[in-house]
């Protein structure tokens, strides 16, 4: 494992650079994705290649869903298996990244809205560290989660992560992990292998969302509920939803928005991914 020694330089929190580093909205899907070598994990390993080295990673994963706003803020987060009837293989898996409880504290101390807890008990679930395993495979890069407080509605998760905008330019990766379209009560388990199956109002949505992504059209993603039964379907609940808003909400003026794994699995699940800048 890594020694904590060996990221005391992270220890005095990280200074403004020049360069923006781009933000993500990563579909994470299975967490079988995490030790399989698929279409999806290689993309992730290769966007790892076409970024700037990040100094830490901010994951905002639709698996930590809180009363209140929670930060990791230990030195080294546990590895989370937050999930049932997977292999072995999958339950073994270790991720020792270190974290960086002094970035912990300035990112509490940057979101004015919110009152931040910082938290030693959770970890890295399988909403990070499926994705940055394949990322940055050598873990030696601090990770710290950001909760989503399932109290709060979209506008104020938006709302909110307009005020990380700073930690890009300190270096920071932000990557909110979820899915825009999920609905896992009616997935076609029979055709979860057949390559971008989805059912015609998945597809239909997921367009759509695409395209104000692309316009940088906003409120209508905020407001979901106002889009029809399309949407309705795609986010039944809003846990692998909310992340995006963390994504967009941090998007600044002149980025550029690409797609990435822009495919749908089982019919009722899409992993549609978002660079920005």
């Amino acid at each position: 494992m890594t020694t904590l020694s060996a990221f005391r330089n992270f220890t005095s929190g990280l200074s403004t650079q020049e360069q923006v580093m781009p933000v993500l909205f990563v579909g994470h899907g299975s967490p079988m994705n995490g030790i399989e070598d698929t279409a999806f994990s290689r993309r992730w390993t290769q966007m790892a290649k076409e970024l700037p080295t990040p100094k830490a990673v901010l994951v905002v994963s639709a698996h930590w869903f809180t009363k209140g706003t929670k930060i990791t803020a230990m030195d080294f987060p546990k590895t989370i298996h937050d999930f049932g009837g997977f292999p072995q293989a999958l339950f073994d898996v270790q991720y020792p990244a270190p974290g960086n409880p002094a970035l912990a504290k300035e990112t509490a101390d940057l979101l004015h809205s919110a009152h931040v807890e910082l938290d030693h008990d959770w970890g890295l679930d399988h909403g990070a560290w499926t994705i940055i395993r394949h990322m940055y495979p050598d873990a030696n890069i601090p990770v710290l989660q950001l909760s989503i407080d399932y109290t709060k509605g979209p506008q104020y998760h938006y709302d909110l992560a307009k005020e990380l905008y700073a930690l890009r330019k300190k270096g920071v990766l932000i990557i909110g992990s979820g899915n825009m379209v999920h609905n896992l009560r009616l997935v076609a388990w029979d055709r979860l292998n057949d390559d971008a199956y989805g059912f015609d109002w998945a597809k239909a949505i997921n367009e759509k969302f695409k395209s104000l992504i692309l316009d940088g059209d906003h409120k209508p993603l905020i407001n979901y509920t106002t889009l029809g039964k399309d949407a309705m379907l795609a986010i039944p609940t809003p846990e692998h939803y909310l992340p995006l808003m963390y994504t967009l909400g941090v998007q600044g003026a002149g980025d550029g928005v690409s797609f990435f794994n822009d495919k749908a699995v089982g019919g009722s699940l899409t992993m549609t991914s978002v660079k920005i800048g």
